[in-house]
């Protein structure tokens, strides 16, 4: 498949356009040097629709858009899971984590730690976070965007991941927050844009009189694609197990991910005021409903495709995650170009997004501690040679660790789930529990890496997400009973709620409303 003059054109429109934009909104007044806020924060001042679309852009990245359609072509709309759950997760963080947050004016998520449980805490998060990040989260979304560019345009996947890097490198490094904030409005218009095409195209290629038949056609002749609850014995049992999607790990996955993820939450953090932070989150969350139909009914509908020889059948069966990119030649001269720039949006966002706060968390919250007397300029310089140097680690180790994976998306969710029991015991303790101290703080931390990898050698076969739940609740109750066994931490380092402001106004209660109900409605209709 090749790409059409007009669709290089509209590619080539997209990436100046934007470029021009990152500058522009990124530019300082005469005389005022841009600081760690400006840079870091976006000077505290983005509003609801600039959170709310950001989030969005940053999560929906390769992992989404390629790793859950081809896990719809394997599995079926079981993997909207992660999508739908997420909605309630972000109405949660919303409403209970943010006003805590923000009270305490946060910059990242490790200096929250080292004011509630102290510096050795901070710092083994960082760590940790870091090398997240850059080995897992920035590999897996170059990695995944670079296979589905070398599927459209033969350009190679080594070559397609280094222009990613070098795309999402110009326009985010120079802006920081506020240049991939702002400009995340842009791509989340075209992601959805252009997500809707692909599935419209997919569907329309199906024997049925249009798209809006060959939904009903799909849902026909695929009946256990259409199952967001698997029965024992369905295939990706292992990866959704049941009801344990619903009752399990998953929600652990959620909360580590979408309350306590330095490159999702800090789009909340650079808010301008607590209600525009939580309006950004109920319309992120509102959005998360959309997300299953731009990226896995698609992947569903290419296994009928498959079958009557309109995709390479082999080629899927072999890498299911080269779904999306071989249903992208369905799109016609013109909308193939702006589907690409859908792709290319996905990944730079997400790629741009996880370069500043790899950069926020090692400048601000490790490189800071060490050289405290510099000025604000020197802490951006730093941040800026962070995000270059990440970016370029994961180039190095992108094909080593995701070249042989049958699924980039399952495989990024496990290794998170290493850490994400420790990291959401630490934050729920350190609000809701006065008495949680820093030994209870590294028993959950260190606990949950050592308990996973002991369960995972006893247990081979255990889904991961019932094995997170398991190392979760004992984790909790260990770095419980750790705390009161070691003495209470001081009445400073402990979170002061009866200050804290948890109402929330009735646009927000009212959308939470509307996106609880619809969530329930597509769990019963799809039970």
């Amino acid at each position: 498949m090749t790409l059409a003059t007009i669709d290089l054109v509209i590619i080539a429109v997209y990436a100046f356009g934007l470029l021009g934009i990152a500058l522009y909104v990124s530019r300082e007044p005469a005389g005022h040097a841009k600081n760690t806020e400006d840079y870091f924060l976006a000077g505290r001042a983005l509003p609801w629709w600039a959170i709310g679309a950001s989030l969005i852009a940053s999560n929906i990245s390769a992992e989404q858009i390629i790793g859950q359609s081809g896990e719809g072509f394997a599995i079926g709309i079981a993997i909207a899971a992660y999508e739908w759950q997420a909605a309630i997760v972000l109405l949660i963080v919303a409403k209970y984590f943010l006003p805590i947050f923000l009270k305490r004016k946060i910059y990242t998520m490790p200096q929250f730690l080292e004011q509630r449980y102290g510096s050795g805490v901070k710092n083994l998060m960082s760590v940790f976070w870091v090398a997240l990040y850059t080995a897992v989260n920035l590999t897996a979304v170059l990695w995944l965007g670079g296979l589905a560019i070398d599927t459209l345009t033969g350009w190679g996947v080594m070559t397609s991941m280094i222009a990613l890097a070098g795309f999402a490198v110009l326009y985010s490094l120079y802006g920081g927050l506020k240049a991939v904030a702002l400009t995340d409005i842009i791509q989340v218009v075209i992601l959805i844009i252009g997500g809707f095409a692909i599935t419209w195209f997919a569907l329309d290629a199906l024997p049925a009189d249009g798209a809006i038949a060959g939904f009903g056609y799909l849902m026909q002749e695929m009946p256990g694609h259409f199952e967001m609850i698997l029965d024992e014995g369905d295939n990706g049992y292992d990866k959704l197990p049941g009801i344990w999607t619903l009752l399990g790990g998953l929600w652990v996955l959620h909360f580590s991910y979408w309350g306590f993820n330095q490159y999702i939450i800090q789009r909340a953090l650079g808010a301008e005021n607590l209600g525009e932070a939580q309006k950004g989150l109920a319309f992120a969350a509102f959005l998360k409903l959309l997300v299953p139909f731009i990226v896995v009914i698609p992947g569903i509908a290419a296994v009928i495709l498959a079958q009557q020889g309109m995709l390479n059948q082999s080629a899927l069966n072999e890498a299911s995650d080269r779904t999306y990119g071989e249903l992208m030649g369905f799109a016609p001269a013109g909308l193939r170009g702006l589907v690409f720039a859908a792709l290319i949006a996905a990944v730079v966002s997400s790629l741009a997004s996880m370069m500043n706060s790899i950069s926020t968390i090692f400048t601000m919250d490790l490189y800071r501690s060490w050289k405290p007397e510099q000025d604000e300029r020197h802490y951006v310089l730093v941040g800026r040679i962070t995000a270059f140097a990440a970016m370029a680690i994961a180039l190095v180790l992108a094909r080593p660790f995701l070249g042989g994976l049958e699924s980039a998306f399952q495989t990024v969710q496990e290794y998170t789930g290493y850490i994400a029991p420790g990291v959401v015991i630490v934050f729920l303790l350190g609000f809701f529990d006065k008495k949680a101290n820093t030994a209870g703080a590294f028993t959950a931390l260190i606990g949950s890496v050592v308990l996973n990898i002991v369960v995972n050698a006893v247990f081979p076969e255990l889904p991961f997400v019932v094995r997170i739940w398991i190392v979760f609740v004992v984790g909790l109750i260990a770095a419980i009973v750790v705390s009161r066994m070691t003495g209470a931490p001081d009445e400073e380092r402990t979170v002061n709620l009866s200050d804290i402001g948890f109402g929330t106004t009735a646009l927000f209660n009212g959308l939470a409303m509307l996106t609880v109900a619809i969530l329930a409605g597509l769990y019963i209709v799809l039970w």
